[in-house]
């Protein structure tokens, strides 16, 4: 076993024991199968263990997810409503992968564009070459790497946006995860801007 399917593997083992079978409303078995693809690709690949298994919302909607998330028991919460949550969507150009499951590749909290407004810094990350967080993607961190929001930072997801122009952003509160958003011209010193190098859905390892 690769350290990519090693790693992807224990990530579908949180979510699957998170409940994520239940939000997709499908059996775990089910559930399971549709990432066995993925993780077969991922045995041949040189892909290390810096990924971050990431399920599209046409699997599992986003809005339950953050309810999911905990830090020292302290579950993960947001007062946005359902629907706000859902009016996140991806941005040209950061359409996930095909498929049920892709790969976020070596994920970041975005430390380094820290107190940045949002719009400043989608312009430093793409001349940095880097592709900013989604939703879907920054609520994988905050379920595989809560930690990463005590030890690092919290973030902005630039990679989403709502139809009046807000970007989520999931941080710490009240001693938990929370899902909120800002405005694209405000900063705030403990958002950073999350990214990532590569997206990778099983048809790009074939």
């Amino acid at each position: 076993m690769s350290k990519a399917s090693e790693e992807a593997s224990r990530q579908l083992d949180r979510i699957v024991a998170l409940g994520y079978p239940d939000v997709a409303d499908m059996s775990e078995a089910a559930f399971r199968a549709l990432a066995r693809p993925l993780l077969e690709a991922l045995e041949h690949s040189d892909l290390g263990s810096d990924i971050l298994l990431v399920p599209t919302r046409e699997l599992v909607s986003p809005e339950s997810l953050i309810a999911r998330t905990s830090i020292n028991r302290m579950a993960g919460f947001t007062t946005m409503p359902p629907r706000d949550i859902a009016s996140f969507l991806p941005q040209d150009g950061f359409t996930p992968p095909e498929g049920p499951f892709y790969l976020a590749v070596d994920p970041h909290t975005g430390t380094c564009y820290i107190n940045r407004e949002p719009d400043v810094a989608r312009k430093l990350i793409d001349s940095d070459e880097r592709l900013p967080l989604t939703l879907e993607e920054g609520l994988a961190i905050a379920t595989q790497h809560p930690e990463w929001l005590l030890e690092k930072n919290g973030f902005n997801l630039l990679g989403s946006r709502s139809a009046d122009g807000r970007v989520p952003s999931i941080w710490m509160s009240q001693n938990a995860p929370r899902l909120g958003a800002v405005w694209p011209n405000s900063r705030h010193t403990w958002l950073g801007n999350a990214y990532c190098v590569a997206r990778r859905g099983v048809s790009l390892f074939s």
